[in-house]
């Protein structure tokens, strides 16, 4: 009976040693020596699980340095464009909407006053006056081109038009100027409708450039303030994204408008329209 529990205690060590080696690692039981094969495999397996931690960082996070991405797990298409300037992503500051507010405020104005003014020299004409008192000579007369079917597009004087919408332009203006931020979809509807203005005002000035064959001073100056002030709305509304272009246009059109590279469109865009009246009919001031 002695002889068979020591053969079962030595088994049952036997197999508790082969429990205890794990993947080249071997764990030798204190005061016990496993021969110089098992204990090179021991110091092997340290060495390798030493430096495992050391490759790992503390609190389970892995490095930049350290990462190692496979190409098969990453997909180009999930990883989202990083915008090349991320300060225009915010929105424009007070300072920088004032000043647009202001050119805006200026502009509607003046295109208030002419607009009036067409509204009155359009109520005296009805009233039987032959002239306006901006006719300098058949081809500059602010009378002929009253009197033309396109001066009365929806029935009435078209000036009418122009005061309602230059009193809704100012008073979005100067709540610009006082620090209101409107909401994006209310900008959106301004903008669809201000871009019908000034399509309808440059309409007028090649109807009156082409077909009338003479052209309204008030009516010029309608147009000049109506692209002043398309071109600060517009301004305002790329900057801060409520009109955002695809792709890479987007962050083009905001460092666009932020910079002030848009003023020398829009004075472009008047100079050739000073150069169109001159060529046309300048001779006749002469």
């Amino acid at each position: 009976m002695p002889a068979a529990r020591s053969v079962a205690r030595r088994a049952g060590e036997a197999e508790a040693s082969s429990r205890r080696v794990t993947r080249g690692s071997l764990t030798v039981p204190a005061g016990r020596s496993s021969g110089p094969a098992h204990s090179r495999a021991g110091h092997n397996g340290a060495r390798a699980s030493r430096a495992a931690r050391r490759r790992r960082p503390q609190g389970g996070h892995v490095s930049k340095r350290n990462a190692v991405v496979d190409d098969d797990d990453l997909d180009l298409d999930d990883v989202a464009p990083v915008d090349p300037d991320p300060d225009l992503l915010r929105p424009s500051t007070l300072a920088w909407r004032r000043r647009t507010a202001i050119e805006m405020i200026v502009s509607g104005l003046i295109g208030l006053y002419a607009a009036f003014v067409l509204s009155v020299e359009a109520w005296q004409l009805a009233g039987g006056k032959t002239t306006a008192s901006c006719d300098l000579n058949s081809k500059i007369s602010c009378s002929t081109v009253a009197k033309s079917w396109q001066a009365e597009l929806l029935g009435f004087p078209n000036a009418f038009v122009g005061i309602a919408a230059e009193a809704v332009v100012l008073t979005v203006a100067v709540a610009i100027l006082g620090g209101v931020v409107f909401p994006r979809w209310f900008m959106q509807i301004a903008q669809v409708i201000y871009t019908a203005g000034l399509v309808f005002a440059w309409w007028l000035f090649y109807e009156a450039y082409t077909d009338i064959k003479a052209l309204c001073p008030w009516c010029l100056l309608i147009t000049v303030t109506t692209t002043l002030v398309w071109a600060g709305l517009t301004r305002l509304n790329v900057r801060d994204r409520v009109i955002v272009l695809p792709g890479r246009a987007g962050p083009w059109a905001r460092r666009f408008v932020a910079q002030g590279t848009d003023w020398y469109v829009t004075a472009a865009v008047l100079v050739a329209l000073a150069g169109l009246v001159w060529l046309g009919y300048g001779y006749t001031l002469l």
